[in-house]
């Protein structure tokens, strides 16, 4: 004769389900932590995407701007600026006798980081517009991918006057500025400019 035992029921503490909880807790807590630091990830990356490209179009308009200088018989051209935007694609540019720093300084504006140089419109804005070949820009937000650009660059040459020691030529200063595909993303780029009057031939 076989005696049954009475079936005993253990009485659960609930640890597993506690544990289960923290455990998918802690799984959602980091997959939406990867989730917002993908998102930021795109910013930066479309940050310093438009940065560049407002780079390359600032550099673009210093090059040509340098070029232009020693072309036929511009670095003579020289006026008084003060307010006007010119079109360099058209033909038009001058060397101003004035530094852009007092010009701006005089406007109210305190130097050449604060853009546009003079104002809003073109006929405020101070300097020459340089449109590169391909580059396409309408003033519109540019939608991501789009080789589209806010404004075509500016740029401003101004005269700072002989050359020290004894060098035959004049130093010159150029400005550049430039929008990305958007009007929150702008470069300024400056560089120092040396156009002497005699050749050297440093080689002998």
């Amino acid at each position: 004769m076989q005696r049954r035992h009475p079936t005993t029921f253990h009485r659960q503490s609930g640890v597993v389900l506690v544990m289960s909880l923290l455990l998918l807790l802690v799984i959602t807590l980091l997959a939406l932590s990867m989730f917002r630091s993908v998102g930021v990830q795109e910013l930066i990356a479309g940050s310093l995407r438009e940065k560049d490209r407002a780079l390359q179009s600032a550099t673009s308009a210093q090059q040509y701007a340098e070029y232009w200088l020693v072309s036929g018989n511009n670095v003579n051209n020289t006026i008084a600026c003060s307010q006007g935007l010119l079109n360099a694609n058209s033909g038009d540019g001058y060397v101003c006798t004035n530094q852009l720093l007092p010009l701006l300084t005089s406007l109210g504006i305190s130097g050449p980081s604060v853009v546009p140089w003079g104002g809003n419109t073109t006929s405020t804005e101070i300097g020459i517009q340089y449109t590169p070949p391909n580059m396409s820009a309408t003033s519109v937000t540019a939608t991501f991918g789009a080789n589209q650009y806010f404004e075509p660059p500016r740029f401003y040459i101004a005269l700072l006057g002989n050359a020290p020691g004894g060098v035959q030529g004049q130093i010159y200063q150029i400005d550049a500025w430039a929008y990305g595909g958007d009007p929150n993303t702008v470069v300024v780029v400056e560089s120092t400019y040396l156009v002497t009057t005699n050749i050297t031939d440093l080689s002998t």
